[in-house]
């Protein structure tokens, strides 16, 4: 296909992003829930991480050598960064290890401070393109918290009376603020390690995560009975990854199923999803997929999570090609096999320069609202990493320049699919189900990546109810 002509077609359809950011305006209340904390971000360079790989004495095969994904020294923190820095993935692990946290603060700091977790992100997100009210739960929200959020008076949450308030106006004095560390680094960068030297492929980064009130799943029970009487437009939840099995995850998932199972009897007009985020523990993310994902309408997923989930469903070899080959080929199958195994409605994955939703025939949102919810979410996503904010004047100054690899990769799909058609307009099908793929704009040198995931799947679905 003619590359020019190819990218021409997509980037005038990207021309109704601008009427739709005002129909999503229109929308009257969504909720966010459950994970809020604040994100402590890094930028660090291959110089600084050669620095203090040499200075903890770690041998390249002491680096290589992952036996867990968890953080219980230093050296696990090194070894995390490591990974994500030569392949250039993103993960997020665990540390329950005060000093180790100290270690984090002293050795590598911050270079900023920013609302963090899914529940946080995209309550900052939805409140920045306009929707009318945005209810954002917060287990912990003292005064340094609640200023990560938005100075917006239609993002709320709830003071220590249970008073709905603007979230960035509350002080609960008696919270602790709760931190994680987000350690970015550049497309290019390098480290020389034993003479072999490593060159991250790909912007990303790895998230070191100490919080006591997220791994414990902690509900704010004002959020929960407010919500009950709240007409909402739609539900994102998250905030599971973080869970333990030996810290009791199984029997918090098995409590905040019976929460998201009222919830919904209550709320049989909302639209529920769940993000389904990094997560570590293999007993814990069986159990999401198995007993969460079945009761909620959609699930957004990356590449990686994609692999995650297909290892738990008894699809190793799947999951095993599919990370030797991430291409749109094989995690649609993955997508499939998925809904398949869960019975879940839809199914949105971003990967690198393309979005693909699957869902039901009757789901309740036509395809052309996804395809235009995706445009949408690729502009919004552009804006974020462009400059951190997805406020009116940043999204404006997105120009709408599809990437190639997203081009790329649509055409290659579409050609093994039979479905030309696929390539031109977004708009196919994949065995039982309805198929919407879209190429994304890709922002050169990103400022930030931290959120990029729940950015995508909440305004493609805001952007999809409005349009």
């Amino acid at each position: 296909m003619d590359m020019p002509l190819f990218k021409k077609l997509w980037e005038e359809k990207y021309q109704i992003v601008p009427e739709n950011l005002k129909k999503i305006k229109k929308i009257g209340a969504v909720a966010t829930g459950f994970n809020a904390n604040i994100d402590a971000v890094c930028h660090l360079s291959g110089e600084k991480l050669q620095f203090l790989i040499e200075e903890t004495g770690l041998t390249l095969d002491e680096l290589q050598n992952i036996e867990r994904k968890q953080i219980f020294d230093q050296k696990d923190v090194l070894k995390g960064v490591f990974r994500s820095f030569s392949q250039g993935i993103a993960e997020e692990w665990i540390c329950e290890n005060e000093d180790v946290y100290t270690w984090i603060q002293k050795h590598i700091g911050y270079d900023k401070l920013q609302i963090g977790g899914q529940g946080g992100i995209i309550a900052n997100v939805l409140s920045s393109v306009g929707i009318q009210k945005v209810f954002a739960h917060t287990n912990s929200l003292p005064k340094l918290q609640a200023d990560q959020f938005v100075k917006n008076d239609n993002l709320f949450s709830f003071d220590e009376d249970g008073k709905a308030r603007p979230a960035y106006l509350i002080d609960r004095k008696k919270d602790l603020p709760l931190i994680h560390f987000i350690i970015e680094f550049k497309r290019g960068d390098v480290i020389v390690l034993e003479g072999q030297t490593f060159k991250c492929p790909r912007a990303n980064r790895f998230i070191a995560t100490y919080d006591p009130l997220n791994l414990k799943l902690v509900l704010d029970e004002n959020f929960m009975q407010a919500m009950k009487s709240e007409k909402l437009d739609l539900v994102v939840l998250s905030g599971f990854h973080a869970l333990q099995e030996k810290n009791d995850g199984i029997a918090l998932i098995e409590k905040a199923r019976e929460h998201l199972k009222a919830w919904k009897e209550s709320a049989p007009n909302t639209l529920f999803h769940l993000e389904i985020a990094s997560t570590q523990d293999l007993t814990v993310r069986r159990e999401i997929i198995k007993k969460l994902v079945p009761l909620v309408d959609s699930i957004g997923i990356n590449e990686r999570e994609t692999i995650d989930v297909l290892e738990v469903i008894d699809q190793k070899a799947l999951a095993k090609r599919t990370h030797s080959q991430t291409t749109a080929e094989n995690l649609l199958k993955g997508m499939s096999k998925i809904k398949e195994e869960t019975g879940v409605k839809r199914v949105q994955l971003h990967m690198f320069g393309l979005y693909m939703t699957l869902q039901d025939k009757d789901f309740r949102l036509s395809l052309e609202q996804n395809l235009k919810g995706m445009l949408v979410a690729s502009v919004v996503a552009g804006a974020k990493a462009k400059s951190g904010a997805t406020d009116e004047e940043n999204i404006k100054n997105v120009t709408y320049d599809v990437s190639d690899v997203g081009l790329i990769e649509l055409e290659s799909l579409s050609l093994a699919l039979g479905q030309p058609d696929l390539a031109l307009s977004g708009i196919g099908h994949y065995r039982l189900w309805d198929l919407i793929v879209t190429p994304t704009i890709l922002i050169e040198n990103p400022l930030t990546l931290v959120g990029m995931g729940d950015t995508i799947s909440s305004i493609s679905l805001v952007g999809a109810i409005g349009g």
